[in-house]
């Protein structure tokens, strides 16, 4: 079966990059080497650079794994915790204009 080479908007490739960046600042940081931090994380040393460079090739997986062994996996989920597009789209739809109901007559009199 052949792979499918993932094509990515240049936007999109550069948060990745960003990404990878980060967590190369971050292995840097604790003085960690790539090969440590493949063996922590049963990644390849390859696999931990492929990551480092932001690629769009690796697995979610991968990321998640080194982030583990750097102690950032909680980071991950702060992604979309605060949704505000999405809680903005949800309160236009719940405001739905709709006519008072009208009075009965029978009140009036």
């Amino acid at each position: 079966m052949e792979r499918r080479k993932i094509v990515l908007l240049p936007r999109v490739q550069q948060i990745l990059t960003e990404l990878g960046e980060n967590m190369k600042l971050a292995r840097l940081r604790r003085k960690l080497s790539t090969m440590q931090v493949a063996e922590r994380a049963n990644l390849s040393r390859q696999t931990v650079i492929s990551v480092e460079k932001g690629l769009s090739g690796v697995s979610i997986g991968a990321y998640l794994q080194v982030l583990l062994v750097l102690g950032l996996e909680k980071d991950l989920l702060k992604v979309a915790s605060d949704d505000l597009l999405g809680r903005k789209l949800q309160d236009a739809k719940l405001m739905v204009k709709s006519r008072a109901p009208k009075r009965s007559k029978k009140k009036e009199e």
